[in-house]
């Protein structure tokens, strides 16, 4: 299901060529403002010229060779990323939070600058550049119908070719023995430790379940592939929602999955509610970084402070957290603890898994020292046994 979003979005910018003014739709990738000041460009724009200009705050409208653009992005990569200056001396020994809001604003300055590299495309998303590929599809997908010119990032556009080829590829979850296809803005569930948790702990139902959040809803498949007959599959965001359901269909498992648009939990009480939110309590500033970082916790102590009167009196709820926030510094397991015990749970087992994933064991990644220590855990709850809701319902 395409976003349509796009035509909601009134925005445009301006800028001159040939001595006439020229304007077009500004496609606001990531919730990204639109360019102050935009200049053409073309091949015979240097790398060190181009960087000069970005780090001024000019945005470039690429007018030359296609490949040559994608060509001008990587050297000027280089250049952003040469620009990170070394911690030294006194402040080379920094706390795990200072190095994660470090990386962070390091993170947030380098898309700045790259994403000032500009394509147009025009009503049909079509690139009247040499050498241009084809990515009409692409955009239709991502942003549904285009009906003027627009521009866009050419690291948006890049993300936008990225995800469409990604999608139909689809992402193997060996648990299922099928794929999972996930769309542009949909995160992609490239961690299969925590989908291995959910599918060996021990169901304490097979009736029904509740998936909080459930994103792509894999572990919504998962759950119902394991024998659970009756998933409600819960979510607010609308490209969610749209890759959900059709991962389900996808799957043949309509008839045991539903997914609703809900805050957080359905109507009812299940003997199964589970729930993986953002691992990561801070703000995120780009749309997708929803599905990481959960700012002040709040998916998180929703999911807790619910659960007490949604689970049946001997259900339980799986709580799917990794400890990254713990080595970072964002949050303690005294918190956690404490917030599962104020909202009325007791902790049943806990199943835990070591990451798999290439960044475990990236040693130049700044966050190398957090990542390694990383585990995931399932965290099965139930209601304290002196609960009034466990003695009454």
């Amino acid at each position: 299901m395409p976003d349509t979003r796009f035509n909601a979005d009134l925005v445009h910018v301006t800028w001159t060529e040939n001595e006439q003014a020229r304007s077009a739709r500004w496609y606001a990738h990531n919730s990204s403002a639109p360019p102050k000041r935009i200049i053409t460009a073309d091949d015979t724009l240097s790398a060190d010229a181009a960087y000069r200009l970005i780090s001024q705050g000019t945005a470039l409208l690429w007018r030359g060779d296609f490949q040559n653009a994608r060509q001008l992005l990587q050297a000027l990569t280089r250049r952003v990323d040469k620009r990170k200056k070394p911690v030294r001396g006194r402040d080379a020994i920094v706390s795990p939070i200072d190095t994660f809001n470090r990386h962070r604003l390091h993170q947030s300055q380098r898309s700045q600058l790259l994403n000032k590299l500009l394509i147009e495309l025009d009503s049909d998303a079509g690139i009247a550049l040499r050498r241009a590929p084809n990515v009409r599809d692409a955009c239709f997908a991502a942003l549904g119908e285009t009906p003027e010119p627009f521009l866009l990032p050419l690291r948006a556009l890049q993300g936008i070719i990225g995800a469409y080829e990604w999608k139909k590829k689809g992402v193997s979850v060996p648990v299922l023995g099928r794929s999972i296809h996930v769309g542009y803005g949909v995160f992609s569930p490239n961690r299969g430790e925590y989908i291995d948790l959910v599918a060996r702990a021990p169901l304490p139902t097979r009736d029904l379940a509740f998936d909080i959040g459930t994103g792509s809803g894999v572990l919504a498949a998962v759950l119902a592939h394991r024998g659970v007959r009756k998933v409600i599959a819960t979510d607010q965001d609308p490209r969610a929602l749209a890759c959900a359901r059709e991962n389900i269909a996808l799957l043949g498992m309509d008839d045991s999955i539903s997914v609703e648009e809900v805050n957080l939990f359905p109507p009812g009480r299940s003997g199964l509610i589970v729930c993986n939110p953002p691992w990561l309590p801070a703000k995120p500033t780009i749309p997708i970084e929803r599905a990481i970082y959960d700012p002040d916790n709040m998916m998180l102590l929703g999911f807790l402070n619910g659960l007490s009167s949604h689970l049946t009196p001997s259900g339980e709820g799986w709580l799917i957290m990794s400890d990254l926030a713990e080595h970072l510094g964002l949050r303690s397991r005294e918190f956690l603890l404490d917030a599962i015990s104020t909202a009325g749970l007791r902790v049943v087992d806990r199943l835990d898994a070591r990451p798999e994933h290439s960044k475990a064991a990236d040693t130049s990644d700044p966050l190398h020292a957090a990542r390694s220590a990383e585990t995931t855990s399932l965290w099965r709850l139930a209601l304290h046994l002196h609960s009034p809701c466990a003695e009454t319902h």
